[in-house]
């Protein structure tokens, strides 16, 4: 009986435990906002416009986490993403690439076939470098370790910039593919992947995605020009070496390398309206 006694003694009152967990509750939003604005400080292009769309969306869900405000945003987003590829690529299939009216199928296709007839072993090995670089596995690691440091430091705005544009390009790149088939080049091709899957350069996509991306979060941060150019210059470097790569190995024709490149752009301002409007979201749960 007494220690029947002693336990309840020991159990704090309703209205103490409901205080206890608003205010651990607010710790975690707090931290979360400060979070959320070191982001924004250190990379000013993850701040939201004001009477932007992203924060226009953070404003109309005033109740929602910012990590629910995020992945509404992302979601969304990729919808939009996803539909503007598929009818950017019926057009390129169906009317641009095709045999009558506007085709240029014919270009499309003499520039893998003018790549095939000068390949060489040097160029080959060159050009299987140039794939790895687009793609696995140095992109998927190198996005991989961005998201660990920045979750280490919590940096959450950027360790999903960097994960989620890689995501993002992905899927875009599979719904694509899986809704509008197009033959690859009628050349030797140098990899055994699915032949019906040439719209658009996944490769292309998530190289414009990841270092263009990434750099532009980090000159947002710069003020001298020569730095910003020096990083520009190496991204557009290494997108064109992909692309270069993968035509060469017979892959992709440049239209598709075209489309890569739109939806690359694509996924980089669908990951910045998803990160502002999460950021734009976590400033105003702190100032309520």
């Amino acid at each position: 009986m007494t220690t029947g006694h002693g336990l309840r003694g020991t159990k704090a009152p309703a209205g103490k435990r409901s205080a206890t967990t608003n205010v651990a509750e607010s710790d975690t939003t707090d931290d979360v906002s400060s979070s959320h604005r070191r982001d924004r400080a250190s990379v000013p292009a993850l701040v939201a416009r004001p009477g932007g769309p992203a924060e226009r969306l953070a404003r109309a869900l005033p109740d929602h986490h910012p990590a629910l405000v995020f992945l509404i945003a992302l979601l969304s987003g990729f919808l939009l993403l996803a539909a503007a590829s598929i009818l950017l690529g019926l057009l390129v299939v169906h009317g641009v690439a095709s045999g009558s009216g506007l085709g240029l199928a014919g270009t499309d296709e003499s520039v893998n076939e003018t790549l095939a007839r000068h390949r060489d072993g040097t160029l080959t090995t060159i050009s299987e470098i140039g794939s790895q670089v687009g793609g696995a596995p140095v992109l998927p690691i190198l996005v991989g370790l961005i998201g660990i440091v920045c979750a280490i430091m919590r940096r959450w705005l950027i360790a999903a910039f960097a994960v989620f544009v890689l995501m993002a390009e992905s899927a875009t790149y599979r719904v694509t593919t899986l809704v509008i088939p197009r033959d690859r080049p009628h050349v030797h091709r140098l990899e055994g992947l699915p032949a019906d899957a040439s719209y658009p350069s996944g490769h292309t996509a998530a190289s414009v995605a990841v270092y263009s991306g990434l750099v532009l979060l980090l000159t947002s941060r710069f003020t001298s020009s020569l730095s910003k150019a020096l990083l520009w210059t190496i991204a557009i470097l290494l997108t064109t070496f992909v692309a270069l790569s993968r035509m060469y190995r017979g892959m992709h024709h440049p239209l598709d390398v075209a489309g890569g490149v739109l939806v690359g752009i694509g996924a980089i301002l669908l990951l910045l309206f998803a990160c502002r409007a999460a950021g734009a979201a976590a400033e105003r749960r702190s100032r309520s």
